[in-house]
Parts: structure tokens; sequence; C-alpha cells
């Protein structure tokens, strides 16, 4: 079975000469059948640009890329993907039924597959009970959700989600997490660009992260955010004596009152760190190794991929 997303060499360049800018450089990537990836990196990193010439929006400069098996701009692969833009201005004059029985036309699909199709969908998004409502009196919030229904009225095999849940409160977040999910499971590929680090925490099996139009680092998730040797100490009765060994072990500490946050070298000195504080005879109230989010690994990559 051929990967879901296929690209080699993707290149976008702007302007000639000195005013050239390649805003996507030579990018290789493989997004395989099922999985949920997620496309990070800061703004202006090339993640839309991305996005938009594997949807044919705009042109690639070079390189090439392949959608379910098929070239870019294929009839049949695009029958099977939905995509779910950045930025979108939806027609504010028809009903939230309307405008999804409209885009199930655009893809195809028959009268009586969209008359049980789009009821699902509003479900799906919790706008069960806005059917027969105009858009323009949606809140920015319904308009996410309105978004991801036509996103999805096609059941596509692959979807692209950029910025999914930016407009959407916790609530609305936590829905958007639960049908990715649902949607993986399923067997729905899913490109996620997202800036919210925390969404793609928990609903991301592999990220790439982008960084000046540039592929700099390609990962399991779970293997950005193992445990890192960083321990959060709370003792009662700190002295600077202690507090110098402590940062001898060290390679850093952050320190507020009684409150200590303390990197380390290795896993071995995390045991070292915990014999030194006993053995002063202060009262330790909190020993806990941390697990480093996904943000702090996001802007580590990014630091050392500067040039």
């Amino acid at each position: 079975m051929p990967a879901a997303i296929e690209i080699e060499g993707l290149t976008k360049v702007y302007g000639y000469g000195s005013e050239e800018a390649r805003v996507v450089d030579s990018l290789d990537l493989v997004v395989e059948e099922g999985e949920v990836f997620g496309f990070l990196g800061p703004n202006g990193a090339g993640k839309t640009t991305t996005v938009q010439m594997l949807m044919q929006i705009i042109f690639p400069s070079e390189g090439d890329a392949r959608l379910l098996g098929k070239p870019l701009g294929d009839s049949e692969a695009r029958s099977g993907i939905g995509y779910l833009p950045e930025t979108f201005q939806f027609h504010p004059f028809l009903r939230a039924d309307e405008f999804l029985d409209f885009h199930g036309r655009l893809y195809g699909m028959n009268a009586s597959d969209r008359a049980r199709r789009i009821p699902e969908v509003l479900t799906l998004v919790g706008l069960e009970d806005n059917a027969r409502s105009r858009i323009r009196t949606f809140s920015q919030g319904m308009l996410q959700r309105i978004g991801i229904a036509q996103a999805i009225i096609n059941r596509p095999r692959l979807l692209f989600l950029d910025e999914p849940t930016s407009a959407l409160d916790p609530m609305g977040r936590r829905d958007a997490r639960e049908l990715i999910i649902r949607l993986r499971d399923g067997g729905t590929t899913i490109f996620l660009n997202s800036h919210l680090l925390s969404e793609v925490e928990m609903t991301c099996g592999r990220v790439g992260i982008l960084n000046n139009g540039r592929l700099v680092r390609l990962a399991d998730t779970q293997e950005l955010i193992t445990p890192t040797p960083c321990v959060d100490v709370k003792v009662e009765g700190m002295n600077d004596e202690l507090l110098g060994r402590i940062r001898e072990l060290a390679t850093s500490v952050e320190q507020k009152d009684d409150h200590l946050s303390v990197m380390l070298a290795g896993e071995q000195q995390v045991k070292e760190l915990a014999d030194i504080i006993m053995a002063s005879g202060v009262s330790l109230k909190e020993f806990t190794p941390r697990q480093k989010p996904l943000e702090e690994a996001f802007l580590q990559v990014l630091e050392e991929s500067r040039p």
C-alpha cells in the first residue's frame, strides 16, 4: 500500500536574484496511511505554503509529491482528501446544512448520501442544533467547527487541518481532539498543522519540525518528550553549602524561595542529587523528576537548527 503522503525535494521560491526567498527548501517527507502527523514550526517557517502546494493552491518551484499514491492534482485522489485552510471565508448567506450540501456536491456525493452525511458531521462537530442557522450568525468558534465539518463531509482518507483549533475554546479543542482520534481510529490519515503544541502532543504519533523552510527534525512524539534529567525540588532548611553542592552537580538551577528546578546531565545524576539532599539533613518536601513538554523540545530543536 502506498504512503498517504510522499514528498520529494518540494521547494517554493519567491523572487529572483538578490530578492530570492526559498520559503520551502528541498522538503522530503513520507506520512504513512492511518497516522496523525504533526507539522510544526514558527511563523514563516513554510508550513502553510507546504500544505498549499500539496493542495495545488500554489505550485512548487521544484520537486514533486504524491497523495494517496497519485500525482498532485489527480481527481481520483482529490475525491478522498479533506482540507481545512488556516484562513477561510465561507458563504455567509447559506445555512449550515446548505453549506455542507454544497460541498458534498463538489465532491460528487449523491443526494441520498448527502442527506445521511450532513446530520452526521453536524453532530460530530457539535452543531446539530444549528443546521438551519445562517453562517453569518456564527461565532468564530462555530465557523471553525463548520469548517471542520466541510473538511470531513466526504469521509476523507487523507485530511489536512491547518490550525483547526485556533478559534476554539477549551471545550471545543477537547471536542476537536476527540474527533481527530476518532477519525484516526477509523483509518483516516491526518496532517495537522498547529501552533497549539499541547494539542499536537496529545494527538500526533509523529511530528516534523520546519524552520526557515527546511525540515530540521522528524521524530516520534514520545521520543521528543521522553523523561529528561530535570527535577523539581522543594526543601525546608536550604543553606548555601547545600545549594553550592547542587549547583556543582547540575547543568543549571532555577531557584524560587525553597523551590528548585534542577537540570542534570544524565539519569545517574538524579540519584546523586537525591543522595546529596538526604545526606545534608534538610527536610525534603518534594522530589519530582519531570517530563519535558513538547513545547520545550520544539524550542530546543529550533535553537539547535540556527545557522
